[in-house]
C-alpha cells in the first residue's frame, strides 16, 4: 500500500517543479521605498499576473526569473477592486502558467502556494483550500466594495507571496495570493472567468470600468412561497443604500430583497457585484426586489465605480 505522505509529497512536489520556473520575483521601487512581491508568467510574449497592491505607487524595477536572469517590467494596467494587475516583461523570460477555474473548487481540496515569501525566490508551501467565498473589503470614495469569492487557505502566506500562484493538484492557477489575514489564514483572488474578463481589459486598456448601483446586503432567505415561485431560495437583503445612488434614485430601500437584477437572477452580493462589470454605465438597468410581500420592478441608471 502506498504511504499517504508519500502520495501528498509527490503531488506537492511535482506542482513544486512545474510551476516554481513560472513565477517571478517582483523588484518594486515606489515613494514609499523598495518591496519585493511575486508574479505569475500568463503568456508567451511576457505578460505576468500580480497583485494590484504588490506595483501601486511603482517608479521603477524589474522582474527576476528563477534562473537568476533580470529584466524591467512596465505595468499595463491594475485594478485594486479586483488585486489584480498585469506587466509587461521581456518575452521569454519564463514560460507561461495554465489558468484554470476556481468555481470548480471544493473545501478541502489540496493546494499548493509558489512564490517569494521575505525575498526567498521559489517559496513552496502546501495546505488546503480552508472556506470558499470570502469577500475582501476595498474602500472607495464612494463607499465599501469587496472582492468576490476570495479563496481563503492553510496554506502558509507571509510578505512578498502576494502575486505568487494558488495551484491545484496539476499545477494549475486557480489563484492569486494576496493577503495574509492571520496565522494560519491567507487569502487568494480566484482566477475563473471574470478574472479573464478584468485581465483582459487591463491589456486592452489599463483600467477596468465597473458599474455603480450604491447598495449593500447580506444573503437572505426568501418566504416559502416566494423561493417555490423563483426556484430558488435567497435574495440579497438589501442593508445599506447610498444616498444620492442610483439605487437610491431608482427607489430600492432598506429592507428590499433584491431577486433579480439585469435579467438575471440575484442569490447574493457577489451575483450583483458580477453584473457591475462590463454594464454599460448610465444605462437603465432593471432591478427586481420582494417589499411587503410583492414583487417590485424599478429601473436605475447606473453610475461608474471610482476606485
Amino acid at each position: 500500500m502506498t504511504d499517504p505522505l508519500d502520495a501528498y509529497s509527490e503531488v506537492v512536489t511535482t506542482v513544486a517543479a512545474a510551476l516554481q520556473p513560472k513565477v517571478l520575483t517582483v523588484l518594486v521601487r515606489s515613494r514609499r521605498g523598495s518591496a519585493t512581491g511575486s508574479a505569475v508568467a500568463f503568456t508567451d510574449d511576457g505578460l505576468l499576473l500580480t497583485s494590484a497592491h504588490v506595483v501601486e505607487g511603482v517608479t521603477g524595477g524589474g522582474v527576476v526569473a528563477a534562473d537568476g536572469e533580470e529584466a524591467p517590467f512596465d505595468v499595463l494596467g491594475a485594478d485594486r477592486l479586483s488585486e489584480l494587475a498585469v506587466l509587461r516583461t521581456r518575452p521569454g523570460l519564463a514560460s507561461p502558467a495554465e489558468l484554470g477555474d476556481a468555481d470548480t473548487l471544493r473545501v478541502g481540496q489540496l493546494v499548493v502556494a509558489v512564490g517569494n515569501p521575505m525575498g526567498f525566490a521559489g517559496s513552496v508551501t502546501a495546505g488546503v483550500v480552508s472556506a470558499l467565498g470570502r469577500s475582501l473589503p476595498v474602500r472607495t470614495p464612494r463607499g465599501a466594495h469587496s472582492i468576490d469569492d476570495v479563496i481563503q487557505t492553510d496554506a502558509a502566506l507571509n510578505p512578498g507571496n502576494s502575486g505568487g500562484a494558488l495551484a491545484d493538484s496539476t499545477a494549475t492557477v486557480v489563484g492569486v495570493n494576496t493577503a495574509v489575514a492571520g496565522v494560519g489564514l491567507g487569502l487568494a483572488v480566484p482566477v475563473n472567468s471574470t478574472t479573464r474578463r478584468i485581465l483582459a481589459e487591463l491589456i486592452s486598456t489599463g483600467r477596468v470600468r465597473r458599474a455603480w448601483l450604491g447598495i449593500g446586503g447580506i444573503t437572505l432567505a426568501v418566504p416559502p412561497a416566494l423561493a417555490e415561485r423563483l426556484g430558488r431560495r435567497t435574495g440579497l437583503h438589501v442593508t445599506e443604500v447610498v444616498p444620492g445612488s442610483p439605487a437610491a434614485t431608482a427607489g430600492i430601500y432598506l429592507g428590499d430583497i433584491v431577486i433579480a437584477a439585469g435579467e438575471h437572477p440575484v442569490r447574493k452580493a457577489q451575483d450583483l457585484q458580477r453584473l457591475m462589470l462590463g454594464t454599460a454605465v448610465d444605462r437603465p438597468f432593471p432591478v427586481t426586489v420582494y417589499r411587503r410581500g410583492a414583487l417590485v420592478d424599478v429601473v436605475a441608471t447606473l453610475g461608474e465605480l471610482i476606485a
